[in-house]
C-alpha cells in the first residue's frame, strides 16, 4: 500500500493498493522531488469518472508502467473535489496550452510546483494520434535530464503569464434591466427550441440558466423566459439523462436529445435541479414538475444519504453488468429481452413502448436507456422494474460529504420539504445542517471541506463551501423559523468578508491565509454549480436582506459588477448571478410573518410567503416582536391575529391578515 491509505476521499483510497507510489498533495511530496531531482507527475481526477477509473486500469495498475513511474517521478494524486483550488489552478494552465481540458487531468511540474507539460487521459498505447502514457513518461524523463534549461524556461514562463492574469470585473454595481434583458436575448439565440436546453453535444442541464429565467418571469412576466425553462425541464424529466424507475439526474447527456446519459449522479446536479423543478411547479402547478421535484429529493434521501445525516458526493457511471465486467451504465440500461423477463411478455411489450425501449437499442449492445416520451406513469410497472434492478450490482459511491454541495442539498430539501407538505425531508435538511456545524465548522466558523465516516478531512473550505452552506442555512431558517441558522450564515458569511474579498468587490476562490499555489484562484463564472463568487453574492443579498446590514448588501452590489460584465455576452456561464441579480432588482421582498406558535393563520401565511415567486425573497416567522429573527422586531399582531409585513427597497407596507392579501403585496 502507497501512502493514500489513510486518505478521507474515496478517490484516493481507490489508488491506496496501486503499485505506483503515490503522495497526496503535500510539501513533503515536493521535497521528495527536489532531492532525488525528479519531476513531479500530478493525476487529478474524481471518483465518478469513467476515464480516471480506464486509465487507472490500463496504467497505475500495471506493474512496469508503474515502476518506471516510481524510478523517474514523484507521482502526487488529487480529488479535484477535495481540493478544487490545485485543480482550478492547473486546469487553468491545461487549458491554456492545450485549448480544452478534462478529467483525468495529468501535469507534470518542476519541484516548485510550476507546471510544463499538459495532458489530459494517455492510452496504455498509442492510438487515433495520442502518444502512449509510456511514451509520454519517457519523453518528459528525457527532457528533464537533456533539456532542463528548456523546461525550467517553459515552467517559468507558464506559471508567470497564469500569475499575471487577474479578473478585476468587480465593483460597478449590479446589473439592470439593460443587462438582464440582453442576457435574455443571447440565451433565445443559443436555445434549442426542438430539444430544450442549450448548444449540442454534449448537453448539460443548465440548472442556473433555468432559476434565473423562472426569477425573470416572476418578476417582468416574460412568457418566452418561462416557455424556455418549462420545456427544458420537460425534455429533461423525459429523456434519458432522468432515471425514470428510480428518480434523480446524471451529469449530462452525450447527445442534444437528452437520451444518452453519462450515468454518474452527483449530488450538486440533484440537489440544484430538485430546487428547479419546486420552482417550475411554483409558478405553473405542473404536476410532472412536482413528481420529479419529489422523486429527486427522495432519490437523494434514499440513495445518497449517509450514516451521519449528511450527503455523499456522488453515484459512479461504472458498476458490473452481471458478467464480471465493468461497464458504464450496465445497472440503468435495458433490453427487450430483460423488460420481458421481468414483466411477462405483455407487460413486458407495455414497458418497452412506455419507455421509448427499441429493439436495437439506445445505448450499447442493443441495449437502452428508458424514456418517458409519453404521459403516461404506470405505478405497478415502474415499481416492478425498479425491485428487478437493485438485484443488479449497484454503481459505486463516492462517500465523502462535501461542505459546498451539502448546503444546495439543505436549501433543496427544506424548500421542497415546505412546498409539498414533506416534514421528513425538512427533518433531513436540518440534520445535514446539523452535520456541518458540528463536524465541518471549527469554533471559529473556519469550514472544513470534507468529512467521510464521521471523520473530518484536512482540507480548508473554499468560498463555495462558504456561499453554499450559508444559502442553505438561509433556506432552512425560512423554512423552521429557526434563527439559529441564520446566525450561523451570518458567521459564514463575515468570514467571506474578512478572507475572501479583494478590492472592488472581487472575490478569490481560497482565503487570504490558504495554501498559498503559484496563481489564487478566482472564476467567478458558473459551471457545474454557482461559482462561489455568485454564491456568495446570492447569500450576502439574503442576509442583507434578513438583518439590513449595509456592509453585507454593499459587498453582495460590489461582486454583482461581474455579472454585469458578463452577463450580455455570456449569460449561459453566469446563470446563477444573473439569478441573484433578478432577486436585487426586486428587492429582494423582506416577508416577516408573526403570530402565535401553531397559530393555523400564522402557519397558512407563512406557507404563503414561501410559496412566493418574488425572486429572493426572504421570510421569517415567529413570536409578534420576537428575538429568532431581526425582520420580527417591533412587528405586533394585528387586533390580536396573526399578520404578514411585507418590506422591498427599505419601504413597508401596511400588515396583512389574509394569505390573500399577502399574495398580492408578493406580486410584481
Amino acid at each position: 500500500m502507497n501512502r493514500l491509505g489513510g486518505m478521507t476521499s474515496p478517490y484516493l483510497l481507490q489508488h491506496a493498493d496501486n503499485p505506483v507510489d503515490w503522495w497526496p498533495w503535500a510539501p513533503e511530496a515536493f521535497e521528495e522531488a527536489r532531492q532525488r531531482d525528479v519531476p513531479v507527475l500530478l493525476s487529478v481526477g474524481y471518483s465518478a469518472c469513467h476515464w480516471c477509473h480506464v486509465m487507472a486500469h490500463e496504467s497505475f495498475e500495471d506493474e512496469p508502467t508503474a515502476a518506471y513511474l516510481n524510478e523517474h517521478f514523484v507521482a502526487v494524486k488529487v480529488d479535484r473535489e477535495e481540493r478544487p483550488d490545485v485543480d482550478a489552478v492547473y486546469m487553468e494552465a491545461v487549458q491554456a496550452a492545450t485549448g480544452q481540458g478534462g478529467w483525468p487531468m495529468t501535469v507534470f511540474l518542476t519541484a516548485d510546483a510550476e507546471p510544463f507539460y499538459f495532458g489530459t487521459y494517455f492510452p496504455p498505447e498509442p492510438r487515433h494520434g495520442m502518444a502512449s502514457f509510456r511514451q509520454v513518461l519517457e519523453g518528459v524523463s528525457t527532457a528533464w535530464k537533456g533539456r532542463r534549461e528548456e523546461v525550467a524556461e517553459v515552467a517559468q514562463r507558464i506559471t508567470r503569464d497564469l500569475a499575471e492574469r487577474s479578473f478585476a470585473h468587480g465593483g460597478g454595481g449590479a446589473p439592470g434591466e439593460e443587462q438582464l434583458a440582453q442576457a435574455l436575448l443571447t440565451l433565445t439565440r443559443d436555445y434549442d427550441e426542438r430539444r430544450g436546453g442549450f448548444g449540442g453535444a454534449p448537453k448539460f442541464p443548465p440548472s442556473m440558466v433555468l432559476e434565473f429565467l423562472l426569477r425573470h418571469h416572476a418578476r417582468t412576466g416574460a412568457e418566452g423566459a418561462l416557455e424556455m425553462a418549462a420545456d427544458t425541464c420537460e425534455a429533461m424529466a423525459r429523456g434519458g439523462i432522468y432515471d425514470q424507475l428510480g428518480g434523480g439526474f446524471a451529469r449530462y447527456a452525450v447527445d442534444r436529445e437528452w437520451v444518452v446519459p453519462h450515468f454518474e449522479k452527483m449530488l450538486y446536479d440533484n440537489a440544484l435541479l430538485c430546487r428547479v423543478y419546486a420552482h417550475l411547479w411554483r409558478a405553473t402547478g405542473s404536476e410532472l414538475a412536482r413528481r420529479v421535484a419529489l422523486e429527486t429529493a427522495d432519490f437523494m434521501v434514499r440513495e445518497l444519504r449517509t450514516a451521519e445525516g449528511g450527503f455523499a458526493s456522488a453515484l459512479d457511471a461504472d458498476s458490473d453488468d452481471g458478467e464480471g465486467r465493468t461497464a458504464e451504465g450496465a445497472f440503468y440500461a435495458w433490453t427487450p429481452a430483460q423488460l420481458r423477463g421481468v414483466l411477462g411478455d405483455q407487460d413486458g411489450q407495455r414497458a418497452i413502448e412506455l419507455y421509448g425501449v427499441t429493439e436495437g437499442g439506445t445505448f450499447e449492445e442493443g441495449a437502452s436507456v428508458l424514456q418517458l416520451p409519453g404521459e403516461e406513469v404506470d405505478p405497478q410497472i415502474r415499481s416492478r422494474l425498479l425491485a428487478a434492478r437493485e438485484e443488479r450490482p449497484r454503481p459505486e459511491r463516492d462517500d465523502k460529504v462535501v461542505a459546498a454541495w451539502n448546503g444546495l442539498a439543505i436549501a433543496a430539501l427544506a424548500e421542497v420539504g415546505a412546498y409539498f407538505d414533506r416534514p421528513d425531508l425538512i427533518e433531513r435538511a436540518t440534520e445535514a445542517a446539523d452535520l456541518l456545524v458540528r463536524l465541518h465548522m471549527d469554533p471559529h466558523a473556519r469550514l472544513s471541506r470534507t468529512s467521510r465516516d464521521g471523520r473530518v478531512g484536512t482540507n480548508a473550505g473554499v468560498l463555495e463551501d462558504y456561499a453554499d452552506v450559508a444559502e442553505g442555512f438561509l433556506a432552512l431558517a425560512g423554512v423552521t423559523g429557526e434563527g439559529v441558522w441564520l446566525e450561523f450564515a451570518g458567521f459564514l458569511l463575515d468570514i467571506v468578508l474578512d478572507q475572501f474579498m479583494g478590492e472592488n468587490g472581487t472575490l478569490y476562490d481560497t482565503a487570504h491565509d490558504a495554501e498559498r499555489l503559484i496563481r489564487r484562484p478566482q472564476d467567478p463564472t458558473d459551471n457545474a454549480t454557482p461559482s462561489g463568487w455568485t454564491a456568495a453574492a446570492g447569500a450576502l443579498l439574503s442576509y442583507a436582506a434578513h438583518t439590513g446590514s449595509t456592509a453585507h448588501r454593499t459587498a453582495a452590489e460590489e461582486a454583482l459588477g461581474v455579472v454585469k460584465a458578463l452577463a450580455p455576452k455570456a449569460p449561459r456561464f453566469i446563470g446563477w448571478g444573473l439569478a441573484v441579480a433578478e432577486a436585487h432588482l426586486d428587492g429582494p421582498r423582506e416577508v416577516a410573518v408573526v403570530g402565535p406558535a401553531g397559530d393555523p393563520l400564522a402557519r397558512e401565511l407563512h406557507r404563503t410567503a414561501v410559496l412566493s415567486r418574488a425572486p429572493g425573497a426572504v421570510v421569517a416567522w415567529g413570536e409578534p416582536d420576537g428575538d429568532e429573527f431581526p425582520l420580527l422586531k417591533d412587528r405586533p399582531l394585528v387586533k390580536e391575529a396573526a399578520a404578514a409585513y411585507v418590506c422591498r427597497g427599505f419601504v413597508c407596507r401596511m400588515p396583512v391578515t389574509t394569505s390573500e392579501d399577502l399574495e398580492r403585496e408578493l406580486l410584481p
